[in-house]
């Protein structure tokens, strides 16, 4: 039985507990995955929303502990620079239309970490919910990026390594997401993705306006509670 556990179709899903990682969970288990649910901290102005979210959905599709894990890289809110650490850094966009929500070089990290948890599992996959259709305009969240980062995955790890990094979502709109998410029959309720208030979504924030932006182009009312509706 271990044997046959080692070769199935293992996935690591990194799993923030926003609404697009939460797709890209139900997606990959669409897809007859095995998912292993990778969640990071590192010190974000929601993290402790973000974990709650993360474990809820974990529930949710009924993933065991061996196939959850949460790790903490207090490092990045160390290093700065970004307004989803600081709220006292006022979101705006800077002379390259990136935002200072931005955490600098986010995606590499977390990247970097599933790809060791994948080694030791022999997963073949990581599924990351990013789009560059309707984004903030982070320069990691470009599909040349994980192509990129794929190309560095496979030269850094043991040779009998392969992993594929899946964006599923890359190019869907935010109505796109909602509208999938709806089929799949996924808890939107139980996903949280406000950048910076963790019991009602501030609702004016980059992530809430492009959230709100999916569900009202859908017509169906956004099953979280706001501060600003």
């Amino acid at each position: 039985m271990l044997f046959l556990f080692i070769m199935l179709d293992k996935s690591i899903i990194l799993l923030s507990g926003g609404m697009d990682s939460l797709l890209t969970l139900a997606i990959a288990i669409e897809q007859k995955k095995i998912p292993f649910a990778l969640h990071i901290n590192y010190l974000q102005n929601t993290q402790k929303k973000e974990l709650v979210a993360y474990n809820d959905i974990c529930d949710y599709y009924k993933l065991p502990e061996e196939q959850r894990l949460v790790i903490d890289i207090d490092y990045l809110a160390k290093i700065g620079g970004t307004s989803l650490i600081n709220n006292e850094i006022i979101q705006e966009k800077n002379h390259s239309d990136i935002p200072n929500s931005y955490v600098p070089f986010r995606n590499a990290n977390i990247l970097s970490i599933a790809t060791a948890w994948a080694e030791v599992i022999n997963a073949n996959s990581l599924f990351i919910g990013a789009s560059q259709v309707d984004y903030s305009g982070y320069p990691d969240c470009r599909q040349v990026f994980f192509d990129a980062f794929e190309k560095a995955i496979n030269l850094g790890t043991k040779p009998e390594t392969k992993i594929k990094i899946v964006t599923p979502l890359m190019e869907m709109t935010k109505a796109d997401i909602v509208s999938k998410g709806i089929e799949l029959k996924i808890p939107f309720e139980l996903s949280w993705s406000c950048y910076f208030d963790n019991d009602k979504a501030c609702g004016i924030c980059d992530s809430c306006k492009l959230r709100l932006s999916g569900f009202n182009k859908v017509g169906i009312k956004d099953p979280i509670p706001y501060n600003s509706l």
